[in-house]
């Protein structure tokens, strides 16, 4: 890899590390403005800038948009399902991998239904 791709690639990862770490710093203190900090799609957005910058493809572009609509809906029941087994009394360290192993589960359910039903997947 050139000199200067592996530049840009460490300023990626940089930026990418600092949103993580700013939104767990605002969530500690502030949880409710850290989880809407979160949920903004940052990542995606900045992802797209990322993507477009490499290869400017409309359609391209289109397709990653559109798939990343469809995955989004399998990851939303993870942030129901934590809570209440948090406030069940299940640990934190045994409900993040339970939830974590249903959105895969989600995902992949989302990956074969959605070409059944001409999801663009």
């Amino acid at each position: 890899m050139a000199g200067s791709d592996m530049l840009a690639l460490d300023a990626k990862a940089l930026l990418s590390g600092a949103l993580i770490v700013a939104i767990a710093e605002i969530g500690k203190r502030l949880p409710t403005v850290g989880a809407l900090v979160a949920s903004l799609p940052l990542v995606s957005v900045l992802g797209m800038i990322l993507l477009w910058h490499g290869r400017p493809d409309a359609e391209n572009m289109a397709r990653h948009a559109e798939a990343t609509f469809w995955y989004v809906l399998p990851s939303l029941p993870m942030f129901l399902l934590i809570p209440a087994m948090l406030r069940g009394g299940v640990s934190f360290w045994i409900a993040l991998p339970a939830v974590c192993a249903l959105t895969v589960a989600l995902y992949l359910m989302m990956a074969y239904f959605g070409r059944h039903f001409g999801i663009p997947l």
